[in-house]
C-alpha cells in the first residue's frame, strides 16, 4: 500500500512541471519560430537571387546578427532580474521580432536586409532572458531540464512548420509576400507570452525596493557560472548559422537540371527536417539532463556535430546525403541549447537569473559571430570546406573542454567535495 502511494506521488510531480504557464511559454516560442524560420529560411535566396549578394555578405549579417543579440540579451538581463517586469520585456521582444521580420518583404537593398535583421534578433535578445526566467519560475529545480527541454521543443518545433510554410508560400505567393505573412504568428506569441508571465507572478514574490540594473558579475562568479560558460563558449563558436546550411545545401542541390527555386525550396524542406531532429533531440535531452549528468548531453551534442559538419564539408550533390547532415545538426543543437540553459538555471539564485542569462545570451552571440562571420569569409575566400573545417575544430575543442570539465569534477568528489 505504501510502495502504491508513493508510486501515485511521484508520477503525480511528473505531471505536475508542465504546468499551463510552461505549456504557454514553449507555445510562444513555437508561434514566434514559425514566422522567424520563415524569413530564415527564405533570406538566402533574398540575399543571393533577389539582391544579388554572396554568401560573405550573408555571413556577415547572420554574424553581425548574432553580436547584436548578445548585447541586447547582456542589457536585458539585469531588467530581467525583476518579476514585475518580465512581462513587459518579453511580450515587447516578441512583438518588435515579428514586426521587424515581416518588413524583410519591402527590402530593395543588402543594407535594408541587414537593418531590419539586426533589429528583430535584438528584439530575440532583450526578450530572451526574461523568458527563461519566466520558465524557471514556473518549475522545481529537479524539472529544469525537462522545462528547458519543453521550451526549445516548442521552439523547434515552429522552426520545422516555418522552412516548411515558407516553401509553400515561396510557390504560391513569392518571396515577398511571404516574408510579410510571417509576421503573423509572432503577434500571438506575444499573447502567449504575456499569459504565461501572469501565471509566473502568482508564483514569485515581486521584490522590494528599488529595481537592481546591475549585471552582478561577482555574485555570478561565486555561484559557479563561469564553469557553467565554459564549454558554451567553446561549442558556440563552431556553431554556424542554419541560413549558412542552407545555401550550401541549395548550391550543392542547384545541379542536375535543377532550377534555382527547386533547389531552394529541396534546401528549405532539408532544413526543416533539421529542425524535427531538433525538436525531438530537446525533448529527449531535457529528460535526459534531470536523470544524469549535463556534461554527457553537452559531448554528445558536440559530437554529432563534428559528423554533420564532415558531410557539409564533403560536399555531396545527392539530397539524402544532405539530409543526413541537416539531421546531425538539428540532433546537436536540441541537445547544447536545452544543457546550455539548465546549466544557468542550476547555477544561479532567482535573484541573478535574469543577469546570467543575458551572460549566456551574449557568449553564444558572440561566439556565432565569430563562427558564422569567419566561416563565410574562409568559404568565399578558399572554399565551403575550409569554413566547415574551422567550425568541425571548435566542437573537438568543446569534447576537450567538457572532458577536462568532467575530469576536475571527478578529482574533487574524490577530495570529498559535493558536486553538482
Amino acid at each position: 500500500m505504501i510502495r502504491c502511494v508513493a508510486s501515485e506521488e511521484a508520477v503525480e510531480l511528473q505531471k505536475s512541471w508542465f504546468s499551463p504557464g510552461v505549456a504557454a511559454i514553449a507555445g510562444a516560442s513555437a508561434l514566434s519560430d514559425l514566422g522567424h524560420e520563415i524569413g530564415t529560411s527564405l533570406l538566402p535566396t533574398l540575399l543571393t537571387s533577389t539582391l544579388h549578394a554572396g554568401p560573405g555578405a550573408l555571413g556577415l549579417i547572420e554574424g553581425g546578427s548574432d553580436a547584436l543579440i548578445g548585447v541586447a540579451k547582456l542589457a536585458g538581463g539585469p531588467l530581467a532580474n525583476d518579476p514585475t517586469y518580465r512581462a513587459r520585456q518579453a511580450s515587447g521582444g516578441y512583438l518588435v521580432t515579428a514586426l521587424a521580420g515581416g518588413a524583410l518583404g519591402a527590402v530593395t537593398g543588402v543594407w535594408q536586409a541587414a537593418a531590419l535583421r539586426a533589429t528583430s534578433w535584438a528584439a530575440r535578445g532583450l526578450r530572451s532572458p526574461a523568458r527563461d526566467a519566466l520558465l524557471f519560475d514556473l518549475v522545481e529545480p529537479a524539472a529544469y531540464g525537462r522545462a528547458s527541454g519543453a521550451e526549445r521543443a516548442g521552439d523547434n518545433a515552429g522552426a520545422l512548420a516555418g522552412p516548411l510554410l515558407g516553401a509553400a508560400l515561396l510557390s504560391l505567393v513569392g518571396i515577398r509576400t511571404a516574408l510579410y505573412l510571417s509576421a503573423i504568428p509572432g503577434l500571438f506569441a506575444a499573447l502567449a507570452i504575456t499569459y504565461a508571465a501572469r501565471q509566473a507572478r502568482r508564483a514569485v514574490a515581486a521584490p522590494s525596493g528599488r529595481r537592481n540594473l546591475s549585471l552582478n558579475l561577482r555574485a555570478l562568479r561565486d555561484a559557479g557560472l563561469l564553469r557553467a560558460l565554459a564549454p558554451a563558449a567553446t561549442f558556440e563558436l563552431g556553431n554556424l548559422a542554419a541560413t549558412l546550411l542552407i545555401l550550401r545545401a541549395t548550391q550543392l542541390l542547384h545541379t542536375g537540371g535543377r532550377d534555382i527555386t527547386a533547389a531552394t525550396t529541396l534546401a528549405v524542406l532539408l532544413y526543416a527536417a533539421h529542425n524535427g531532429a531538433a525538436m525531438i533531440a530537446a525533448f529527449i535531452g531535457g529528460h535526459w539532463i534531470d536523470r544524469t549528468n549535463p556534461a554527457r548531453v553537452f559531448a554528445a551534442a558536440a559530437a554529432v556535430y563534428v559528423a554533420g559538419y564532415a558531410i557539409f564539408a564533403a560536399g555531396p550533390h545527392a539530397w539524402p546525403l544532405l539530409l543526413a547532415g541537416f539531421l546531425l545538426a538539428g540532433v546537436g543543437i536540441g541537445f547544447a541549447e536545452t544543457t546550455e540553459s539548465t546549466l544557468v538555471g542550476r547555477t544561479t539564485p532567482t535573484h541573478l537569473r535574469g543577469s546570467a542569462f543575458g551572460l549566456l545570451g551574449l557568449t553564444q552571440a558572440l561566439g556565432d559571430l565569430g563562427s558564422t562571420a569567419v566561416a563565410g569569409l574562409l568559404w568565399a575566400l578558399i572554399s565551403p570546406a575550409a569554413g566547415f573545417s574551422y567550425a568541425t575544430a571548435w566542437m573537438l575543442i568543446t569534447l576537450a573542454v567538457l572532458t577536462a570539465t568532467r575530469a576536475t569534477r571527478t578529482t574533487v568528489n574524490s577530495q570529498g567535495a559535493t558536486t553538482s
